[in-house]
């Protein structure tokens, strides 16, 4: 479908995204690395992984199935981010800057998959 992923803003967002989350990820307490921070990590990474994989696919259809599961997979990260915040592994002020990206993000998402469905 895309000629390069990596030309899609969908991606790119995603990216950036995953680099925040492992940088605050890396000052959870130690006890927690397989549990929230491997769960947040590895949900993060699927969204940029499954618009790069879907952009691979050879119909509209099949790609915005991908897009579909970047969104569950965003909605994922979302949520350990709010149970985080809660746990108070994170500061309020990386949750917003965080919380902020995963809504346009979502947005985003939304939009190509419009536009993909057309």
């Amino acid at each position: 479908m895309a000629k390069s992923y990596e030309n899609l803003k969908i991606w790119q967002e995603s990216l950036e995204i995953a680099i925040l989350i492992y940088s605050v990820t890396k000052k959870f307490p130690k006890d927690e690395i397989f549990g929230i921070v491997s769960q947040i990590r590895r949900a993060v990474i699927s969204i940029s992984s499954n618009i790069a994989e879907g952009s691979g696919r050879t119909t509209r259809k099949e790609f915005s199935r991908f897009i579909d599961i970047a969104i569950g997979s965003l909605n994922e990260t979302e949520n350990l981010l709010i149970i985080s915040l809660k746990l108070s592994y994170l500061f309020q002020k990386d949750f917003d800057v965080l919380i902020i990206k995963i809504k346009h993000l979502g947005i985003l998402l939304g939009g190509f998959k419009k536009y993909l469905n057309k």
